[in-house]
């Protein structure tokens, strides 16, 4: 059985992986990762590779091997899955759930976690949009066509879906200007002189920094066509003019039809 730590590097390296497109993680990369020094980093790579869960060559990294990347998975799914679990059911915030899963992922069996993705109903993306392994480490959601909000022109109406930055203070900011996962907004500039990026959430402008910018995926949606107003089809126009043309008036040569009396009740019916 695996040690708590060696879990949490197999899933870290998965986690750049994916994240890179690489095969190859960095001993650099790790450690940033990790927030621990390269020495200590080094020092792991050594024990998983005598476990056969990695391969590691001293200054060219290392990458997974089949056996490392089943159990860096399973720990992947785990983490997706009670993150979303504490969300849906339990109420805790965003910015709460992921140090709530890190401490429960090396604890819980895979029997917990299939029932509680069943439960759930087999959700794609955890409440941050990170996609969820299947039982056989397949993803659900393919996140390869989503647009960083920093590449996105003005005027363009996208929808976020994943936030890779997952830190409380960014996530609680977030949150409070309603900058949250399915959230529909609008990007009203988008300056890489100034290096902002405005967007329109509902009625209310927000501006994030263009590195900020670059950690809200987003998607793009289908231009709305928006009528001016001179541009209503011509058969609505001429029903609208029909209505609103006054009676023509009558010539004077017109016989005109006398009103007809009205008949009363006679006395005594």
């Amino acid at each position: 059985m695996a040690s708590l730590t060696v879990e949490n590097y197999l899933k870290a390296i998965l986690q750049l992986q994916l994240a890179e497109d690489q095969q190859s993680v960095t001993t650099g990369q790790l450690a940033a990762a990790m927030r621990v020094s390269p020495g200590t980093v080094t020092s792991m790579l050594k024990t998983l590779a005598d476990s056969g869960l990695a391969r590691y060559t001293p200054y060219a990294g290392v990458s997974l091997t089949p056996a490392g990347r089943t159990l860096a998975f399973r720990m992947l799914r785990r983490h997706r899955l009670l993150e979303t679990f504490l969300a849906q059911t339990l109420d805790l915030t965003w910015d709460q759930v992921h140090e709530e899963a890190e401490h429960m992922e090396h604890a819980v069996s895979d029997v917990l976690i299939d029932r509680i993705d069943a439960f759930l109903g087999r959700p794609v993306a955890d409440p941050h949009g990170d996609p969820i392994p299947s039982a056989d480490g397949q993803m659900r959601r393919d996140t390869a066509t989503l647009t960083p909000l920093s590449e996105c022109p003005p005027r363009r109406t996208v929808q976020i879906r994943r936030v890779l930055r997952q830190q409380s203070d960014f996530l609680r900011y977030l949150a409070e200007h309603q900058l949250e996962i399915g959230r529909e907004i609008e990007v009203v500039e988008n300056s890489a002189e100034a290096g902002v990026v405005t967007v329109r959430v509902g009625d209310h402008p927000v501006t994030l920094g263009r590195p900020a910018a670059e950690h809200l995926l987003v998607e793009p949606l289908p231009t709305a066509t928006v009528q001016s107003p001179g541009s209503a089809p011509a058969a609505q126009r001429a029903a609208r003019n029909r209505q609103n043309r006054p009676a023509a008036p009558q010539s004077k040569g017109a016989r005109r039809t006398p009103p007809q009396p009205r008949r009363g009740k006679r006395p005594g019916s």
